[in-house]
């Protein structure tokens, strides 16, 4: 199996509104995608907040194995999803690995 994290750092205007919609789009992903073994996404509860550098939702899916993390990239609903990214999205950070 393969684990793939990702943190979204949003700008300025994006509303905790706007990062719920963008949640939702996320755990939707999991009936979409083939291969996906269980995926949890969140707006980040963390009390640790020095560490927080701007990041505020956190997504984990866990793939069947690498292929899986391969195909869904290119999936049109991932696409779909990175497209409404757009104008939102400061920074991500991606860690993909064998579990």
């Amino acid at each position: 199996m393969f684990e793939h994290l990702v943190v979204f750092k949003f700008n300025d205007k994006t509303t905790l509104a706007k990062q719920q919609e963008l949640v939702d789009q996320l755990l939707a992903l999991q009936e979409q995608i083939p291969g996906i073994v269980g995926l949890t996404a969140g707006i980040n509860a963390t009390e640790e907040t020095d560490r927080i550098q701007g990041y505020t939702i956190g997504l984990r899916v866990t793939f069947e194995d690498q292929g899986a993390l391969r195909a869904y990239g290119p999936h049109p609903a991932h696409q779909a999803f990175v497209a409404s990214l757009d104008g939102w999205v400061k920074d991500v950070i991606v860690v993909d690995y064998a579990i």
